[in-house]
């Protein structure tokens, strides 16, 4: 067996069109045999400062012959070894769609090895003015920012592990420029709105305690739906948030593990919450705090939730806001009445409370301008004396 060639050696030689070729060396195959990449410029001085830069950015390299893989293959084996291990199903759901629409369209037929920067920004650019396969009435068929960020980040993880696995020898998908992040104003139920809503949701026995709770907790959809008695400490008046409901495809429920690692907390009750529960669990017989009203012995489902969201908000004549955005009500109206974004943060499960603070600045502005003029009509007493 002849000598291994090092990862970056590399030739050089004028074709007979006249062009100069060079290959460099950028990994091998199982049987050591040395992995070529090629390139080809009009003068030899060209080529060699192709040559250098391709040398540098494959130095202490050594990729696999599976580098030759479509990128769509190694997208497909990314989300079935890396990302369903570690994702709820839900979120590989959501990765899946991405790529599958957005990312598989336009490179997936390329090998990965050769996916680069110039390659993402292009379609990034693309799926910006031609992201969308219907007609949208605001955005037409342009994908929003927001959207092209998802994707980058599902994009970016996945050529992150093609690094590791020595597919590749950089990530194509960092130094992107991507769409500003537009920040749409938060939908929440205002004083009245608030007022009329507990109206309509008093006379709905079955659903009442249901949303009373969501609107004094602002727990997830998922977290609400998912509450068993043994997460509800009488006693104390706590609750503890230990797990978070989905449906996968079919509708079958699945309880799993809270969004985040700080999901998991103990949150303390309103007293008129705690109170609530504690009468409702005297006439329970299922071990959800929540369940299904037709089959109690399973919890009640997101989706049903959200269904009779809609009509509770239709009968009261209020708009139809999604249900995320009762817990945006929650948040808006306690930081409002003076709850601190530190305690704010630790009650919505939030990882940091600078992450409370940049999600509400609709209504930290308000408290800030209301702070100033507190100060300065303060300072204002104190200079007429």
């Amino acid at each position: 067996m002849g000598k291994r060639r090092p990862s970056g050696d590399g030739m050089v030689r004028k074709r007979e069109d006249g062009r100069w070729e060079g290959r460099i060396v950028i990994g091998h195959k199982e049987s050591g045999e040395p992995i070529f990449r090629y390139l080809s410029a009009k003068t030899q001085k060209e080529l060699l400062k192709k040559l250098h830069q391709n040398i540098e950015e494959y130095r202490d390299v050594d990729l696999s012959e599976n580098s030759k893989m479509p990128l769509g293959q190694w997208l497909d084996r990314w989300l079935e070894e890396y990302a369903t291990p570690s994702v709820r199903p839900s979120t590989l759901e959501g990765y899946r769609g991405y790529i599958d629409r957005n990312i598989k369209p336009y490179l997936g037929d390329k090998p990965v090895g050769k996916v680069t920067r110039e390659d993402v920004q292009k379609l990034y650019r693309e799926l910006q003015k031609n992201g969308r396969k219907e007609l949208h009435p605001e955005y037409g068929y342009q994908l929003s920012g927001a959207t092209i960020r998802r994707i980058h980040g599902v994009f970016h993880q996945a050529m992150d592990a093609a690094v590791q696995e020595n597919l590749i020898a950089r990530n194509p998908t960092e130094g992107i420029t991507l769409p500003k992040k537009k920040t749409a104003p938060k939908q929440i139920l205002n004083d009245s709105q608030l007022e009329r809503f507990m109206e309509v949701i008093r006379e709905d026995s079955v659903w009442y305690d249901f949303f009373y709770t969501e609107l004094t907790t602002g727990l997830r959809q998922g977290e609400i739906c998912g509450l068993m008695w043994s997460d509800f400490d009488e006693a104390h008046g706590t609750l503890a948030i230990r797990r978070t409901l989905h449906a996968q495809k079919g509708g079958r429920l699945v309880a799993g593990e809270t969004k985040t690692g700080t999901g998991k907390r103990t949150i303390t009750l309103p007293p008129s919450t705690a109170g609530l529960l504690a009468q409702r669990k005297k006439h329970s017989y299922s071990q959800w705090i929540f369940p299904n009203p037709l089959r109690p012995e399973q919890p009640a489902s997101p989706g049903s939730a959200y269904n009779h969201l809609k009509t509770l908000l239709k009968r009261a004549g209020l708009p139809s806001i999604r249900f995320h955005d009762l817990r945006h009500t929650f948040a808006t109206h306690a930081l409002a009445s003076g709850v601190d974004a530190k305690t704010l943060s630790g009650i919505l499960g939030h990882t940091q409370a600078s992450f409370t603070l940049d999600t509400y600045t609709h209504v930290t502005g308000d408290m800030q301008k209301r702070a100033s003029e507190i100060v300065g009509g303060f300072m204002e007493n104190i200079m007429v004396r």
